[in-house]
């Protein structure tokens, strides 16, 4: 077995881990790692949700995105423009 403080505990298979519901989780895989932070989807199986996920230089995140959409040059937020097509 091996725990690393960041991450999974990783244990050598076959596993079988009962759960808090009483509920067997079974892998026959021949290393198996166990999810610490309860974070992973796939739990109580590691997918790797506990990294720290890196913002690539230059690309906003999706919320950033959505702030710029909102706001005006001057960081206040804007008001659609009216729509001209119902004009007499």
């Amino acid at each position: 077995m091996s725990v690393d403080p960041l991450g999974p505990v990783l244990v050598e298979g076959p596993v079988e881990i009962v759960l808090d519901d009483g509920t067997v989780a079974r892998s026959e895989r021949f290393m198996v790692a166990i999810c610490t932070c309860r974070r992973s989807r796939t739990y109580p199986w590691c997918d790797t949700s506990h990294r720290p996920r890196e913002k690539t230089a230059g690309v906003p995140t999706p919320h950033e995105r959505s702030q710029q959409a909102h706001e005006g040059d001057d960081g206040r937020a804007t008001r659609p423009a009216p729509d001209d097509r119902n004009s007499p």
